[in-house]
């Protein structure tokens, strides 16, 4: 239960149908619609840049104050073929959280998404959770509409690879491109989307309601925040629980997660951004260690 909810945060993502959004953000910077050119403009008109890292770090509460257990980083980057984007995200378990509760996680995910479109195209996971491990791959086949998940554990060659292939539509998503998607979403008080996102070889659909404008105590000082409120929990959700989840996202043309929290049986998990660098028209933020 923990690791899934982890999961959810560290692919902090799930936010809103944002395909439109990167259109119109297209067209509005004059580009030209074909090849490089669209990939030139995207990348112009993105508020993120190659080389952007992001760090988090993860507490978990319930008959004690917030405690350290997890630290979550973010990096883009160029794709091999240098034309998409790769984005590596490692979530990685702290001492804390094996001496309290005896378990421990090391996720690392590599997530490939289109550099003029931003829509998923491959995921790779590298899951540790205590002694069980798991390496998996995501491939997104639009001329199929398929993503076909194939999941193996590498302690055991000769066990059969677990498949799961499900339908897809023209710009699906997976957690981490959306993320990316999200940011360029022309975010609004009151707006209500829905996305379908993959996670796993399944499909997702999930309802976000952006609920308020808030100001957050943030590496970068106190900033106004959009307050969006993504619907994993539920039956036939992303999470089968009860909970619930709220992300903050700054109300600047970066569209930076700054914090998320879960609320679930097992407690309540916070991520805030503890440091970032390579932003895009900013300077980088680190907290200065006292």
């Amino acid at each position: 239960m923990i690791s899934k909810l982890f999961n959810a945060l560290v692919l902090i993502a799930a936010l809103t149908c944002a395909g439109p959004a990167i259109a119109q953000t297209v067209a509005n910077n004059n580009a030209d619609i074909s090849g490089a050119g669209t990939t030139k403009a995207l990348r112009t008109a993105a508020p993120f840049l190659i080389g952007e890292t992001l760090v988090y770090e993860g507490k978990i509460s319930k008959f004690l104050p917030g405690i350290a257990v997890a630290d979550l980083t973010f990096e883009v980057k160029d794709a091999p073929d240098g034309e998409n984007y790769l984005v590596n995200v490692e979530a990685r378990s702290k001492g804390t959280l094996l001496k309290l509760f005896r378990y421990s996680f090391l996720q690392r995910v590599a997530s490939t998404f289109g550099g003029r479109d931003l829509r998923a195209i491959q995921t790779l996971k590298h899951d540790v959770q205590k002694d069980r491990v798991r390496d998996s791959q995501a491939v997104f086949d639009y001329g199929e509409r398929r993503v076909t998940f194939v999941e193996t554990d590498p302690n055991e060659p000769m066990r059969p690879p677990r498949k799961i292939a499900s339908e897809i539509d023209d710009s699906a998503q997976d957690m981490i491109s959306s993320l990316y998607n999200m940011r360029l979403m022309p975010l609004e008080v009151g707006k209500t989307f829905s996305m379908s996102v993959s996670d796993s070889g399944l499909v997702y659909l999930i309802p976000v309601k952006v609920t308020a404008k808030e100001r957050q105590k943030t590496v970068f000082g106190k900033v106004m925040c959009f307050r969006v409120e993504p619907e994993i929990f539920g039956p036939g959700r992303l999470i089968e629980n009860d909970g619930s989840m709220v992300i903050w996202v700054t109300d600047d043309a970066r569209r930076i997660p700054v914090r998320a929290l879960v609320d679930a049986s097992v407690g309540k998990i916070e991520i805030k951004l503890r440091s970032a660098k390579n932003l895009k028209g900013a300077p980088d933020k680190t907290p200065k260690r006292k």
